[in-house]
């Protein structure tokens, strides 16, 4: 790769989890919440290079992971928040297989927004040929994109390298996306003459996406302000809120935990600490497949069917009317933590409002993404607020 270029890694690892029925007719019923309706959805594959010289890339995916998701927090369909999923692909290094095409699915379409940033943070560059076809195709076919006409489903695909590079004819493989109602947006990072010139541009034309370029070594900076320092200490005591339970617990509260660690290593300039407390307070940071709070949220879910010896400890002496209570208390106080954490989000976007001024200078990752976000799912009847 011949310039280094700065786009998104966003999420995967898909967060499951549920068992069903036992609680005996002597004991009180079972921890359970009112499922929710069947939510609107989004479906985003990120289709990252990274051949050779991608440090600028990945530094800026980590910190504007949280950013770009939380985006999503602002739009509505017949006024229902959406279920976010998104994909991760590399391509384009060395160190990957020949035979695939030096191409890695990292993730499937997940809400696992942790297992998304834990991976962003493992990354590692290397050179290599960049076939842009290969890999739109491989996500085209590999991904369980939904059918539904009211679904909004993109892929973002970032690099420098000629469009038409490898065995597989992007036009084939665009054309072939949009057929299945996938829009292909292109990001190229570099001037926009020879993102034109390499087909960059033609294969967005192809899929009904956004051709769009941006300043592949700009730092992004987020404005500060007085709320900052309240909503990242809230973001860190939510954790105290989470009750890991079975075989997938303990590993999900210790990702929770080093993906606070990771993101408070980037540059407080990032924002990147407290956009993340921001997506730990909303909908769309989900953790049943580990945590009794978010799992308790499905009707279908019984404490009672779960072993000691899965529960939390301070669970494991208590009878069934005391976990009961135990869960509904933690939960209580994580929705008194995200209600203040999203109350002063709101006066911090107020804050910035007032005071931002229009900045000169090239795109970045996170301000080209959500721009097409925007444009694209109002077109599946996505408001955003």
């Amino acid at each position: 790769m011949k310039t280094k270029i700065s786009f998104l890694k966003l999420l995967a690892a898909v967060a499951a989890g549920a068992s069903v029925n036992c609680a005996t007719a002597k004991e009180p019923p079972a921890a359970t919440f009112a499922k929710e309706t069947k939510k609107p959805l989004v479906q985003i594959a990120i289709l990252l290079d990274t051949s050779g010289s991608m440090e600028g890339l990945i530094d800026q995916a980590k910190s504007q992971l949280w950013k770009i998701s939380n985006e999503f927090l602002k739009a509505r369909q017949d006024g229902v928040a959406p279920e976010v999923q998104v994909a991760l692909y590399e391509y384009g290094k060395s160190s990957l297989k020949a035979e695939t095409g030096w191409i890695r699915q990292i993730q499937p379409l997940t809400q696992d927004l942790d297992k998304i940033s834990e991976e962003l943070f493992a990354l590692r560059t290397n050179g290599g040929d960049e076939y842009c076809g290969w890999v739109i195709k491989d996500a085209v076919n590999e991904l369980a994109w939904s059918s539904a006409p009211d679904v909004y489903k993109a892929i973002f695909i970032a690099g420098n390298e000629p469009f038409t590079q490898g065995p597989v004819p992007y036009a084939e493989s665009c054309k072939a996306a949009i057929a299945k109602g996938i829009i292909v947006n292109t990001i190229h990072c570099g001037p926009e003459a020879e993102g034109i010139n390499t087909k960059w541009k033609d294969g967005a034309d192809l899929a009904d996406g956004k051709y769009l370029v941006i300043d592949q070594n700009r730092a992004v900076v987020s404005m500060a302000t007085p709320q900052d320092q309240e909503i990242a200490r809230l973001g860190l005591e939510l954790n105290q809120t989470y009750l890991a339970y079975g075989v997938a617990g303990r590993a999900g509260a210790a990702r929770q935990v080093a993906q606070d660690a990771n993101v408070a290593t980037l540059a407080p300039a990032s924002g990147a600490v407290l956009q993340r407390s921001v997506a730990k307070a909303s909908a769309n940071y989900q953790n049943s497949a580990w945590d009794l709070v978010d799992a308790a949220k499905d009707k279908t879910f019984e404490v009672a069917k779960l072993k000691t010896e899965e529960l939390p400890a301070p669970m494991q002496k208590m009878d069934a009317g005391e976990r009961r209570v135990f869960i509904e208390k933690n939960s209580k106080e994580r929705a008194e933590i995200q209600a203040r954490i999203n109350q002063l989000n709101a006066e911090r976007e107020q804050y910035v409002a007032q005071r931002m001024k229009e900045v000169a200078g090239t795109n970045t990752l996170d301000s080209v993404v959500i721009s097409a976000v925007r444009e694209q799912s109002a077109k599946r009847n996505f408001k955003f607020e």
